[in-house]
């Protein structure tokens, strides 16, 4: 198979280059898989992914998931087709799971300002699940304005805008098969990329 990956980009007139390479996410997405496979033995969950940016995380994780599940799906927009947030979330799609007395696991691409996965907690909290657990590709501590816990963290990054492996600058570049950041956001001294979201 030929993935999209590309060591520079050009999206919506802003050039984009590499920063997180496919073999990096493939390791970290089976990481992850093999430690939720761990925590919800004989638990049954439902993984409820958070469109349009975290479906392709969610294909690739569902793929190493070994326990019986279930998968939903829920949309929301803080966004728009913007780099920085508009502080206000809209919900495009609601859940067809019933979620009373389940054990749920949100699927995020990425932590920011952690206003829609505050929201999205809120709202599955609501419904009575047995729990609710959040894993998300990247989370940026850095830029957190609402806080909510992130129990599975691929890669913790400091505040830049990325783009790539489902995630977009207007609606573009979800199909790049690595992650990539605006080059002028990358100058030397930017802190790497941190696994397991453990500061170094």
């Amino acid at each position: 198979m030929t993935f999209y990956e590309p060591e520079t980009v050009v999206c919506n007139g802003s050039l984009f280059r590499l920063y997180i390479t496919k073999e990096q996410i493939d390791k970290r997405v089976e990481e992850l898989a093999d430690k939720i496979n761990r925590d919800y033995e004989d638990k049954k969950p439902i993984f409820i992914g958070i469109l349009n940016g975290a479906f392709i995380f969610q294909a690739d994780l569902m793929r190493h998931v070994t326990i019986p599940c279930e998968v939903d799906f829920f949309k929301l927009s803080s966004y728009g087709d913007e780099k920085v947030s508009s502080g206000h979330v809209t919900e495009l799609k609601e859940l067809d799971a019933d979620v009373e007395g389940r054990h749920i696991i949100l699927i995020e691409d990425i932590v920011d300002t952690g206003l829609s996965m505050r929201y999205m907690v809120s709202r599955i909290k609501a419904k009575k699940p047995a729990s609710v657990s959040v894993v998300t590709l990247l989370h940026k501590p850095d830029a957190t304005k609402h806080y909510v816990n992130v129990d599975y963290v691929g890669f913790q990054i400091p505040t830049l805008f990325v783009l790539g492996y489902g995630m977009d600058y207007a609606q573009e570049g979800r199909n790049l098969a690595q992650i990539y950041v605006i080059d002028d956001e990358t100058e030397e001294g930017i802190p790497p990329i941190v696994p397991n979201g453990e500061k170094k």
